[in-house]
């Protein structure tokens, strides 16, 4: 059974439910060790006094806060409770507000609520009030030496406490270089926006947390298995120019590569791009360009095979490569074949001439 962290209580208005705080997430991480470059030996650290340069065991270790340059006043573990008893044990809710009100920035850790000794109904009447009026608890709690602001939010069967970070934890976006709001001013036409969102639609399906995984881990440990079969386990790879991202080059066509998106997506995604490609004509070009337009749109749908063997910023430059070369080469084609039909004409006329004068 899972070791609970903290044991309080949640606390609005007169209601007091008692609760156990779980941590709902886990660390998967690679774990790597630190070893020595000149013998690969693991690293180890110690915790030392700083005043005398030995070791100090975890059992001689208090806490203490520095008051002035190198004065400190201890802090045990009691004195910490007894700074706010009831902020320790309580998470405390503040208000009740609408989810889609707090920006995803804020969210920080998940933890469970289970109830405690005595508290189911009172938890499920809580759990059922916050899914019915389709609001999340804000609240205050104490862990350890740090006061989270939390927001309560019923799942499917319990309450999940999120901590929140405060908002002087969140840094603005000054200083960062972002397009304008809005369509006009980020210089989107109708057309591309009417093709990204058909791109969207054919690449929507139901959410199935285990569908994803963490497939960068699987590379590395597929690398470490290859190393130690060549027996390569004490080499040093080196970085090399090759690995190195290459920046992007040029502005690409973004309805072209949209328009090729649409094209790859199966399904309804497929469906899509007929539709607004050939809606997307229809609006840019008018009765006289018709005939040019016809001859451009085989050469668009034929750019994705020229461009599905490259990756980054290549991919991209194949694409925009592929698609201005394109409309000359269906031009050329259709002048090639134009004079080919009255050369055979002409050769069976001949032939028939020379047949009756014999």
């Amino acid at each position: 059974m899972a070791r609970s962290l903290w044991k309080g209580a949640i606390s609005f208005g007169l209601v007091h439910i008692p609760v156990d705080l779980y941590s709902a997430v886990k660390q998967n991480e690679l774990d790597l060790t630190m070893l020595d470059k000149r013998d690969f030996s693991p690293i180890g650290f110690k915790r030392y006094n700083k005043g005398n340069g030995k070791e100090v065991a975890w059992d001689n270790i208090i806490k203490g806060y520095e008051y002035t340059s190198g004065e400190y006043v201890v802090l045990s573990d009691e004195d910490l409770k007894r700074a706010n008893v009831k902020a320790t044990q309580t998470i405390d809710i503040i208000s009740f507000v609408n989810a889609e009100d707090v920006p995803l920035t804020y969210y920080e850790t998940p933890y469970y609520l289970a109830p405690g000794r005595g508290g189911a109904k009172v938890y499920a009447l809580l759990r059922e009030t916050l899914r019915r009026a389709g609001r999340i608890g804000i609240a205050t709690v104490v862990i350890r030496t740090k006061q989270h602001l939390c927001a309560l939010v019923a799942s499917e069967d319990g309450i999940i406490m999120n901590t929140l970070r405060y908002a002087d934890e969140i840094r603005d976006t000054e200083g960062l270089d972002l397009p304008e709001k809005g369509l006009k001013g980020a210089g989107i036409s109708d057309k591309e926006l009417k093709m990204a969102l058909s791109l969207v639609e054919g690449m929507s399906e139901e959410w199935d947390p285990s569908l994803y995984h963490d497939t960068y881990k699987e590379d590395v440990l597929a690398l470490v298995e290859k190393k130690v079969k060549a027996g390569q386990t004490k080499s040093i790879t080196m970085p090399s120019k090759e690995t190195e991202a290459k920046p992007a080059s040029n502005v690409i066509d973004l309805v072209a590569l949209l328009q090729q998106s649409l094209g790859n997506r199966p399904g309804k995604g497929k469906k899509a791009a007929a539709e607004e490609v050939d809606d997307a004509d229809d609006e840019s070009g008018d009765e006289d360009a018709a005939p040019e337009q016809e001859d451009k749109k085989p050469a668009k749908k034929a750019a994705p095979r020229k461009a599905a063997s490259a990756s980054g910023t290549a991919r991209a430059a194949k694409t925009t490569a592929a698609i201005e070369a394109a409309p000359k080469t269906g031009a050329a084609k259709a002048a090639a074949s134009k004079p080919a039909a009255p050369k055979r004409t002409a050769a069976k006329s001949t032939a028939a001439t020379r047949k009756k004068a014999a």
